[in-house]
């Protein structure tokens, strides 16, 4: 009976480990899925200031930000391109509820637009970003050269897209990758997908601490 109950526990135990983790794909409404955002704001700040360091921001003028989540990146792109308008896109309407609230000043400045769209269907122009970036959810991307060619067709000639990732090498990751029904993409196929898609020199950055990674894409056409 004890081994039951023991047993029945650890089952309880690994279904609410995966519905909390599961707000990383997607966050919710759900005290789990508020939680889950402060964590991305904090626990990846330090990789995503990292990554924005390997881009030049003079100039700028539009940068959109792909899954946004709880919207300290785009706390930080307000803040390195203080001319600039911001944009950013989530799938998750809690992670743009969140995106607003923690940038209220900046939509109330008309600096910022943030929309509940995917990746697969942009709701903007062609040719209207400087710079892309996508921080910690290209593996939840449908279709991912399919999503690249999107992100190109709204940037602008000469514009960047910067892919940040903590997680680049699927070798002691199975466990998020069964949990989550993700995908770790390396760095060379990071530049595979991005030379399928259109863009043009690409460039790998990768952290010394061996976890941080970076693959920057221009379009020149």
């Amino acid at each position: 009976m004890l081994e039951l109950i023991l047993n029945g526990l650890k089952e309880e135990k690994e279904i609410m480990e995966k519905r909390f983790f599961e707000n990383t794909r997607k966050p919710t409404q759900t005290l789990g899925g508020k939680i889950m955002l402060f964590m991305m704001n904090h626990g990846h700040n330090a990789m995503a200031m990292w990554g924005l360091a390997c881009v030049n921001f003079s100039g700028c003028e539009q940068i959109l930000d792909i899954g946004c989540g709880g919207g300290k990146n785009i706390a930080n792109l307000l803040k390195l391109a203080p001319t600039a308008t911001i944009c950013g896109i989530d799938y998750a309407p809690a992670s743009v509820e969140r995106t607003i609230s923690y940038n209220q000043a900046a939509v109330s400045d008309g600096r910022l637009d943030v929309k509940e769209a995917s990746v697969e269907a942009i709701p903007y122009e062609n040719d209207t970003f400087d710079v892309v970036t996508a921080f910690e959810t290209i593996y939840f991307w449908p279709s991912i050269v399919k999503s690249f060619k999107e992100v190109l067709r709204v940037m602008k000639k000469g514009g960047v897209f910067l892919v940040c990732n903590e997680m680049h090498r699927p070798e002691g990751n199975e466990k998020w990758i069964e949990m989550l029904d993700l995908i770790i993409y390396t760095s060379k196929q990071i530049q595979g997908f991005m030379q399928q898609a259109g863009f043009s020199n690409i460039e790998i950055h990768e952290h010394e601490n061996g976890q941080w990674l970076g693959v920057i894409g221009k379009k020149i056409n």
